[in-house]
Order: structure tokens, then C-alpha cells, then sequence
């Protein structure tokens, strides 16, 4: 049975996204360390499960990109969850019918990982369903101060922390799995 790890960048005050969001992250360069986490979970990964919203973003920007983690993620298969969505492109399909039964039926459907980038309805009820198997926090060294913060409206969910990396320029990545 496959795992379902979800990937974020976070400031520290639990943002991720927004204007603020944007200009504290692009104030953080990126660093090896950063490059070799995120290429670890790309080494283990079978695809990509993304909501509409971040496969667009994803889509737009990254085929044209080069290097180690484009290599990696232009060639994994995407499954995005969409009601919307008619067509696809970059090696992707819409998720069929319930997004979240079909998740539970790639999970089963083989060995490796799926790993989940982006948040929003899709990533609350993964976890509501209990289908997600890790959480890995980038946690940048900026406060955002507004924008939309982690897994906002979810009920009540333990967590257990199973991993602390260091990233390199004051980062850390927060590895938990759901307490179950």
C-alpha cells in the first residue's frame, strides 16, 4: 500500500500564501539542504496528488523549469482533484468521480509514495478521511502576518512529530504523522 505525504512551506506564524506570504518567501533563498529534503521524498514518490488550484499554478511554471526537482517532478505522474477541470496537460489526469474514494484507490493500487503539494479543501478532507500518512512542514524564518494558514476549518486532528531536519538559512522541515 502506497503512503500519502503532503509537502508545505510555512512561515512561522503558519501562513501560506497570500502578497506578505510571497515577500517573506522570496526573502529566504533556497538551499541545498532544501533541494536534497524535497528530492528524497521525489526519489520515493509514484506521483503527485494536487487540488485544481495548485495543479494550474504547478503547470504553468513548471515544465519550463530545469534542474534535479523539475527532472523529478516533470516526470511523475499527476492525479488532481477537480470537479471542474475537463482537460489536462504535463502528465496529468483528473482524479474520477469521489476525489477522495479515488485517493484511497491509488493508495491501494501500489508500492511507493504519493506526495501532495498545496492546501486547501482537497488537504482537509484527506486528513478528515484519514488518508493522510505524513505531514512535512517547511517552516521559513519569516512572519507572513496575513494569508491563509495551514489546514484552516479542520476539526481536531492529533499529530505525532516524527522528524526535525534542518534545512540550511534558518529553516527546519516538521516531519508528523496523524496519531491513530
Amino acid at each position: 500500500m502506497r503512503k500519502l505525504i503532503e509537502f508545505n512551506h510555512l512561515s512561522i506564524d503558519g501562513r501560506l500564501s497570500g502578497d506578505d506570504w510571497w515577500a517573506g518567501q522570496m526573502k529566504v533563498p533556497s538551499s541545498d539542504k532544501h533541494i536534497d529534503y524535497q528530492l528524497q521524498l521525489l526519489e520515493q514518490a509514484a506521483g503527485l496528488v494536487l487540488g485544481r488550484v495548485t495543479y494550474e499554478g504547478f503547470a504553468e511554471t513548471w515544465p519550463a523549469m530545469t534542474g534535479a526537482l523539475a527532472d523529478k517532478i516533470n516526470v511523475l505522474p499527476k492525479h488532481v482533484a477537480s470537479t471542474t477541470l475537463t482537460e489536462t496537460t504535463w502528465n496529468a489526469k483528473v482524479l474520477d468521480g469521489d476525489a477522495i474514494d479515488a485517493v484511497a484507490k491509488l493508495k491501494e493500487s501500489g508500492d511507493g509514495t504519493l506526495l501532495k503539494y498545496g492546501n486547501g479543501p482537497f488537504s482537509r478532507a484527506l486528513v478528515e478521511a484519514g488518508l493522510l500518512d505524513e505531514l512535512h512542514l517547511s517552516i521559513s524564518p519569516f512572519v507572513a502576518g496575513s494569508g491563509e494558514s495551514l489546514l484552516s476549518g479542520i476539526s481536531t486532528t492529533p499529530l505525532n512529530l516524527t522528524g526535525v531536519t534542518e534545512i540550511g538559512n534558518g529553516a527546519v522541515v516538521l516531519a508528523y504523522t496523524p496519531s491513530r
